[in-house]
């Protein structure tokens, strides 16, 4: 990891940034003045707000404690470096990003609603206004940068806060008696930024709890761990003195039963160890039975009338008939994930899916992430890292890891049982929850009356996991249905029928509709607000850290969670897939279109493409220093481009397509199937033109729609093929210009596009064009020209370019392409266009 994050110590109040927070610290309530106060001195989460009939006072309260945990939580952070450095990952930004980047979002959405008429620091609402969302573990291109001081970000958050208590104060809309407040409305982005706080009240634990352990510590006012905690220590120790004490009586301390497998089915505590040759661990954690769920039709989807804030994806209607299945009453446990482990789960391919394999291999992982190795590797012994602090690990709280994690658990689960395991659907978590109306608890108590009252460990009710055994079961018998950590999901984040984007975010769901992200559900200790609710529908990269394990499910039918589609991502990493598109890129003309008949104008089209911009920049004079390929698929238009410019970079959101091209780099050549029919065909050889310095270019897997802040000034930038493929076309084109800009004054962009929109890859309220608005044709040619002439460019060539695409011998596909190139002007202006985090996606066309 580069050092270069160092740079950014400034030596900032360092002794006040240990131990209890002075009052500086706190730029709205400090915790004991702050709404959620309990008796013991911590604080906890207030109920999510009822919009139709809160007062000006609860959403003061509301905003009041949401902002206050987010600084207590921060005052986590011990010194300064605690800010700055980099996670070990290097997957994201330092925690001084996440300090200041709700006030940033705040600011932004409050401008976009209306509500706020300038910025209060452009600078900061710049760089603290999108996140990252890394493709895989792998992806390390995060841009490297200075970021403000600790003092400064505190000064903003509270400028901010005072903006926003005053529109809390004194807005109309919420005067006594207001109308329930809606979508439709501007004080939408009032509650968007609580709600996105929350959202990062729980990103941010994540990452803390990452850190190393001497750069944190526990608030004052943080909520307690759970009390089996205490317990276990306690046993522990009493356990520890008595064996100091005295020698084992043989008549008295028995050796220990011999070992026996696990059996699902046996209701009484057991201890066990799944390895013979690992030293002796007591493991005290309830057996998992699986109980049987009926038949039954289940509806997904939040009223559009219901009275609380809700993310854009949350509503539209979806029901679902679910077929009987069978699952764990209890979340799997870290002692039945022990067994896993023990067992050598971590060294066996065979348990593992490709891509879950590559990162498990790529990090050489050998347990969950957050059981801390308590000697030698082989000892198989183990403490669990919470938040704040290391502890014994717990066997009966749930095991904490990620999706990929999960899967090979239930592959390991089905070889051992010889039953298959999965993870639940989204449609069968919501068969697991108790019949009858609709009621939402977040919005009955606070945390930790939510706990006490429901046996729901949720809402901030206590700082951590519990066992379990420890919540209320549902009437048919499972337990943390709610609560406790979220649970992976089999299904992709995908969108209800009815879907449709919300203006004030229009980026925050339909990026991640890529098949890249899986879904999430039911809520962790830490999820407060709508990330409790009933309603939630989260996703995570399966490579991703939460606070989220799982349970196994037993069923006859596919795992194919019904009325969802798989996102586009998945397409272009098929190997069949790939084989056509060396054969585009690289394919002799006599192998892409070999009938004598067929057109003889087709082939070839990446080198086409590059040749637009290398014929422009000699005519125009335009530098030939750095050029991007945005989608460039397997290459071959980017090392084309080199032939002239002296750094190219390829960017793609498929890992097959950079891999190909990389091999191709690095080795010159690399031999792929061409398709004659069925399984007939032959390999074929693809060659870099040895005239082409192969040095200058560079491949990268990014995504088009949430590209790396660090690129930009390039003077050529080509996307052929791609924009009808991306989920949020505009957000590429946004950042063609702006204050980020791809493209620097003076330089060229070649666009070439057939604009095949399919809801596939691209939902209908994001098309360019190739519908009807009020009784007129829109299309998309027209709504590009009218976008970028009003950010700067001037059109210079404009044509209609065909390719083919030959999918055996006997099947062609025929495009025909819109091809305009365009040269940003050399006085052009950065027109800012405010909006979130931008998420997501795919670049290959």
């Amino acid at each position: 990891m580069s050092a270069s994050w160092r740079n950014n110590l400034r030596g900032d109040p360092e002794r006040q940034l240990e131990g209890a927070r002075p009052d500086w610290w706190w730029t709205g309530c400090a915790p004991h003045h702050a709404p959620g106060l309990q008796p013991d001195g911590t604080l906890t989460s207030l109920p999510l707000i009822n919009l139709a009939t809160a007062s000006r006072a609860q959403v003061r309260d509301y905003f009041d404690n949401g902002w206050t945990l987010t600084e207590l939580l921060f005052a986590g952070l011990r010194g300064e470096e605690a800010f700055y450095r980099p996670p070990y990952h290097q997957l994201r930004h330092p925690m001084i990003f996440y300090y200041g980047h709700p006030p940033a979002l705040y600011i932004n959405k409050l401008r976009v609603a209306g509500l706020l008429s300038h910025p209060v620091n452009a600078h900061f609402e710049q760089i603290f206004e999108t996140g990252v969302d890394e493709m895989r573990w792998d992806d390390m291109s995060k841009n490297e940068m200075s970021w403000p001081s600790i003092q400064d970000v505190i000064a903003y958050r509270r400028e901010t806060y005072a903006i926003v208590r005053a529109i809390i104060d004194n807005h109309p809309g919420l005067a006594d008696g207001h109308p329930p407040i809606t979508p439709a409305g501007p004080l939408w982005a009032l509650f968007m930024g609580f709600e996105h706080e929350r959202i990062h009240l729980e990103t941010s634990s994540v990452l803390i709890r990452e850190l190393p352990l001497a750069l944190v510590q526990t608030p004052n006012a943080w909520p307690r761990l759970d009390a089996s905690v205490t317990r276990n220590n306690a046993n522990k120790d009493a356990i520890r003195d008595r064996e100091k004490n005295r020698e084992r009586d043989p008549e008295r301390d028995p050796e220990p039963e011999p070992e026996r497998e696990p059996d699902p089915n046996d209701n009484a505590k057991r201890n066990d160890n799944a390895k013979r040759d690992v030293p002796r661990v007591a493991l005290d954690y309830p057996a998992n039975e699986l109980l049987p769920v009926r038949a039954r039709d289940v509806e997904i989807g939040k009223p559009s009338d219901w009275p609380s804030y809700g993310w854009d994806n949350e509503y539209g209607q979806r029901a679902v008939s679910v077929p009987e299945f069978a699952a764990n009453r209890y979340l799997v446990s870290n002692g039945e994930f022990y067994a896993f482990v023990s067992d050598g789960g971590y060294r066996e391919r065979r348990y593992w899916s490709d891509t879950g394999w590559g990162w498990r291999t790529f990090r050489n992982t050998r347990h969950p992430a957050f059981w801390v190795p308590d000697g030698p590797a082989g000892l198989n012994r183990y403490r669990l890292r919470t938040v704040f602090e290391v502890v014994d690990l717990m066997w009966d709280w749930p095991v904490e890891v990620n999706y990929h994690e999960a899967k090979a658990y239930c592959a390991w689960k089905s070889e051992r049982t010889g039953t298959p395991h999965r993870l639940l659907t989204e449609a069968e978590h919501h068969a697991l929850r108790s019949s009858g109306a609709h009621s939402d608890p977040v919005m009955q108590f606070e945390g930790a009356a939510l706990k006490k009252s429901l046996g729901l460990n949720l809402n901030l009710g206590c700082g951590s996991a519990t066992p379990v055994t420890a919540g209320q079961a549902t009437g048919a018998g499972f337990f943390d249905v709610f609560g406790n950590v979220w649970q992976w999901l089999e299904d992709p984040f995908n969108p209800l029928p009815g879907f449709a984007v919300h203006p004030f975010y229009d980026d925050f769901s339909t990026p991640c509709f890529d098949g890249a992200h899986q879904m999430i559900a039911g809520g962790s200790w830490i999820s407060t607000g709508d990330e409790a609710s009933v309603f939630a529908r989260f996703h995570f990269r399966p490579h991703f850290f939460q606070h989220a394990g799982f349970r196994c499910v037993v069923s006859s039918v596919s795992t194919q969670p019904e009325g969802t589609q798989i996102g586009s991502g998945d397409v272009y990493e098929d190997p069949e897939v790939l084989n056509e598109y060396m054969l585009l890129h690289y394919g002799e003309s006599e192998d892409q279109m070999p009938w004598s008949f067929g057109p003889t104008d087709v082939t070839d089209f990446p080198v086409r493409c590059a040749k637009w911009l290398l014929e422009a920049a000699e005519t125009t004079g335009a530098s030939t220093e750095r050029a991007l390929d945005i989608g460039c698929a397997v290459g071959r238009a980017s090392f084309e481009l080199a032939r002239a410019y002296e750094h190219v970079l390829g960017v793609d959101l498929s890992r097959a397509f950079i891999e190909a091209a990389d091999t191709l780099r690095h080795r010159g050549e690399r031999s792929y199937f061409r398709k004659d029919e069925g399984t007939l065909g032959r390999r074929v050889n693809a060659a870099i033109d040895p005239a082409i310095d192969r040095e200058r270019v560079r491949f990268q897997q990014a995504d088009a729609c949430a590209l790396p802040a660090e690129l930009g000034d390039f003077d050529a930038v080509l996307l052929a093929n791609l924009l009808c493929r991306l989920p949020n076309p505009m957000a590429l084109l946004r950042r063609l210009s702006g204050p980020q800009a791809l493209v620097k004054p003076g330089g060229l962009l070649a666009l070439f596009s057939p604009y095949s929109w399919l809801e596939t890859f691209t939902i209908p309220e994001r098309w360019l064009g190739g519908y009807e608005r009020d009784g007129h044709a829109i299309q998309s040619a027209s709504t590009l020209e009218r976008f970028l002439s009003n950010e700067g460019f001037e059109l210079i060539r404009n044509d209609d370019v065909p390719l083919v695409i030959r999918e055996h011998r006997r099947k062609y596909q025929y495009i025909v392409t819109h091809a305009m190139l365009w040269r940003r002007s050399r006085q052009a202006i950065s027109i800012p266009v405010a909006g979130g985090p931008q998420t997501g996606r795919r670049t290959s066309g």
